[in-house]
């Protein structure tokens, strides 16, 4: 993996909450992206980012759930999220949440500042242009609403898969259009989160790839859900499995490999 290295950075990893319960190879892999690209990586003791209370208007639990995690992360060089969404929490809500606060603000606002999605910490901040990697095959790509608006990843992810070798990126119809998932929106609109993961399923069938990758595991959650409920095959993987070259885990959705004796 090429990358600036005039010194070691000390990483906080910024789990997530839905890697940590429901996808913890997710966090492997961002932990071996970042360790190629020469970063110290720590993942301290740590609390939800408060996103689904906020975007459920609860301020007061929010701002005791960011406060938490201001002070567990302000020790470190950078702060790094395999999610847009947690990221982009972090970036844009965090000062807003503590912009009547004159003592939690400049901490909010340093958090933020050095806070980022993990393939634009990579290539943006560290200067990755390749990762070392194989995939066999097409795959297709979601650009997921919050590190696209908030945070404008869309070329970083491309530019790694770019040098995956094997790798063969098919873009989808409608590759920046929301999936329905929205965290709490999801649970809220249900009807409208189906129409727009429908709609969404439907394009990523079309493309023809095998497999679609995206950076927020709530986006692949919701897709490979839909995709499993109409019985169709496409695999369902986070970009960061295939950029670190771990795909032995079995595409999110599917049931883990048995062994012999079980």
């Amino acid at each position: 993996m090429a990358a600036s290295a005039d010194r070691t950075r000390r990483v906080g990893l910024f789990v997530t909450c839905l890697i940590d319960l429901m996808r913890p190879s997710v966090g492997f892999a961002a932990v071996k992206l970042l360790e190629d690209a020469g970063c110290t990586v720590e993942v301290p003791l740590q609390t939800c980012c408060g996103q689904p209370a906020y975007n459920s208007g609860d301020r007061g639990t929010t701002r005791a759930l960011a406060e938490r995690v201001i002070e567990t992360f302000r020790a470190y060089d950078y702060v790094v999220a395999p999610s847009g969404s947690c990221a982009g929490m972090i970036r844009t809500h965090y000062p807003e949440l503590f912009d009547d606060d004159p003592n939690w603000l400049p901490k909010a606002d340093a958090l933020a500042a050095k806070t980022h999605e993990l393939t634009s910490f990579l290539v943006d901040v560290l200067g990755v242009t390749r990762v070392d990697a194989a995939y066999d095959g097409a795959v297709t790509y979601h650009d997921s609403c919050s590190g696209l608006r908030e945070l404008g990843v869309k070329a970083q992810p491309r530019r790694l898969l770019a040098s995956v070798e094997g790798l063969r990126l098919v873009e989808m119809d409608e590759t920046d259009v929301c999936c329905g998932f929205g965290g709490t929106f999801a649970v809220k609109y249900g009807d409208i989160s189906g129409a727009i993961v429908e709609r969404k399923a439907q394009n990523i069938v079309e493309s023809g790839a095998p497999t679609v990758l995206a950076g927020d595991l709530g986006c692949l959650m919701n897709i490979a859900g839909k995709l499993s409920r109409d019985g169709c095959p496409v695999a369902v993987r986070h970009v960061a499995e295939v950029l670190a070259g771990m795909t032995d885990e079995p595409p999110i959705g599917q049931p883990a490999r048995r062994g012999p004796a079980e």
